[in-house]
């Protein structure tokens, strides 16, 4: 089974035993995120796991990941993986003399123990520690760097910024990547103009740390920014932009949140497969509502014709159990209407397996978009054992008469 299907299923064993047997270490490394971001620090023997991946796995790709993996379950996880390297406890007495002693370990020879610290500073939400950081900032391992990055976007202090800003150069991209994810966080005048400037780099890989970070922004002002970047000539900037925009309304004032869909369905009306496929993306695997009900409200609107792939994902988002992301999904195939989806809801009101109230849903719309078939099947549907089907069917059959 796949890494993909394992994280699904929540099948923690097998994410354990790919970690410590997988001849791939890609798939170790992947395998070491993915416990880490689906398991608690109760579970003691996933922690275990990911220490023992964090020193003694042969590749350092795989070590980093276990760390990072650490970094995701708490900070209770990585002081294991510290006394584990240091044989000391440490976090003792107040917060400021815990953090020294994690700023001390920023000097270790051991590159993994350098990670584990500045992960656990960044959780440590200690201010005084924010000078070892930035000066981690040039670590010459560049696992630690990202690190380093990422810690100080949870200390979330201005004074750290000109230093992130130096890491939007650094040779690696990953520490690149997390450097424009800091800044956003931070958010500042100073850190937004320069990821604004990375929008307009030659380099494609820039421009799309740049729009992928904006995301985390928090602020209305990189809607225009990243709707801009909607007609970059590369698809993974438009890809990214849109992730990006999704995140930025999801978190948007409501009094604005108007405003940011119409300037929004202007710009994506008609886009082509590599902008409109994060929609289908953040609707299918997305486990946050707002960020759900927006893919779902916006796929009705920027699409022109019925493409197999969205229609089936806002055929099942009937079912959602958000009510609203199962409401836009049912105004979005309205909108889109024709013989495929008249197809698609056919089948789906057909099978009784499937929620009352999406089939219910699914009515309203083939009573919006059906033909005859529709008509014939919806009258069948006045005698179903469901009430809300049955309420539905008979809504739907007097806007048919209404046709004639």
């Amino acid at each position: 089974m796949s890494l993909y299907h394992l994280a699904r299923d929540g099948d923690i064993e097998g994410m354990r035993e790919l970690l410590l047997e997988s001849d791939s270490p890609a798939v170790r490394a992947r395998a070491a995120k993915l416990l880490g971001q689906t398991v608690e620090s109760t579970d003691t023997e996933s922690v275990e796991t990911l220490v023992s991946a964090s020193v003694t796995d042969d590749e350092e790709q795989v070590r980093a990941a276990a760390v990072e993996g650490l970094d995701e379950i708490g900070s209770e996880a990585v002081e294991q993986l510290l006394v584990k390297i240091t044989g000391s406890k440490i976090r003792e007495g107040a917060d400021w003399a815990t953090a020294k002693k994690f700023a001390n370990a920023l000097g270790s020879d051991v590159p993994e123990l350098r990670m584990a610290a500045a992960s656990a500073l960044g959780q440590l939400d200690e201010p005084s520690a924010i000078p070892k950081l930035v000066e981690t900032l040039t670590d010459e391992n560049p696992n630690v760097r990202v690190r380093a990055c990422a810690a100080l976007a949870q200390l979330d202090h201005p004074k750290a910024v000109p230093a992130i800003i130096n890491r939007l150069s650094d040779p690696h991209g990953e520490v690149r990547r997390e450097a424009a994810v800091a800044l956003a966080s931070i958010g500042t005048d100073q850190a937004l103009a320069a990821l604004l400037d990375m929008l307009d780099d030659s380099n494609t890989s820039i421009r799309r740390i740049a729009a992928a970070s904006l995301g985390e922004a928090g602020t209305v002002e990189a809607v225009q920014p990243l709707t801009d970047a909607l007609n970059d000539p590369s698809s993974a900037v438009r890809s990214a932009a849109v992730f990006s925009i999704i995140e930025l309304l999801s978190n948007a004032p409501t009094r604005q949140s108007h405003q940011i869909r119409e300037t929004v369905v202007s710009e994506l009306k008609g886009a082509d497969s590599a902008t409109v496929g994060p929609l289908v993306s953040i609707l299918k695997d997305s486990t946050q509502r707002r960020q759900r009900r927006n893919a779902s409200w916006f796929l009705g609107r920027v699409v022109d014709e019925a493409d197999p792939e969205i229609v089936e994902v806002l055929v099942e988002a009937l079912e959602s159990d958000d009510n609203s992301t199962a409401q836009f999904a049912a105004t979005s195939l309205s909108e889109i209407g024709g013989e495929l989806v008249e197809d698609e809801l056919l089948e789906f009101v057909s099978d009784t397996t499937n929620d009352d109230e999406a089939r219910a849903k699914a009515v309203y719309v083939l009573g919006q978009v059906g033909g005859q078939r529709s008509a014939d099947k919806i009258q069948q549907l006045t005698e179903d054992d469901s009430k809300q089907v049955r309420k539905r069917a008979f809504a739907a059959v007097s806007k048919f008469r209404g046709r004639q």
